[in-house]
């Protein structure tokens, strides 16, 4: 009995004393681990040497830059639209006033040195400057839908003529390379 006892008492040695070497290893490791942490922190906290620090003052340099280009250009988009949409806003307003001053200068057949003429000529002009265009004469062509908006459709006086604009109702007009608004026409029928 003795010598199962001392047998049972080795084991448990053996047991205890490879416990006591395996929490020692995970002790080790865990310093070792802790250790390298930090090393990593202290050596972060350690002052850069002259080319780390210039390489990151550029890169910081250079981001920046690009960021305010990008600003820049993005700002200069958007007050482009802002003239555009504004211009294209007080055309429309004015284009009724100049259709208006057409039918006026026709149904009291003014000549060219009468004021309303005149005045038409002038505001003409000045929308002219402003990137206004008249869409030119459409008569006697194909409807192109790009330009034109067909207001009704009537039989044709000749067969040459049929599918081609016979009459204009309202003018057209461009804003720079745009439709403004379209113009409105009579468009002979097809047999």
């Amino acid at each position: 009995m003795c010598k199962k006892n001392t047998m049972t008492k080795k084991t448990k040695q053996n047991k205890k004393s490879a416990v006591d070497t395996k929490k020692t290893k995970d002790v080790k490791t865990k310093i070792e681990s802790e250790s390298k942490d930090e090393i990593n922190e202290i050596e972060e906290d350690l002052p850069q040497t002259n080319e780390d620090l210039l390489f990151k003052e550029k890169e910081k340099n250079l981001r920046l830059f690009a960021e305010f280009e990008n600003f820049r250009k993005r700002t200069a988009k958007e007050r482009i639209e802002l003239f555009t949409s504004a211009n294209k806003d007080i055309m429309t307003i004015l284009l009724p006033i100049l259709d208006n001053f057409e039918r006026s200068i026709k149904a009291n057949n003014y000549s060219d040195e009468d004021g309303p003429v005149l005045i038409y000529k002038q505001l003409k002009t000045e929308l002219e400057k402003k990137g206004l265009k008249s869409i030119e004469n459409p008569i006697g062509k194909v409807l192109d839908t790009d330009f034109h908006e067909a207001i009704s459709n009537i039989p044709a006086p000749t067969a040459n003529d049929e599918g081609k604009i016979i009459d204009v109702i309202e003018n057209g007009y461009l804003l720079g390379s745009k439709v403004l608004r379209y113009a409105k026409v009579v468009v002979a029928n097809k047999k």
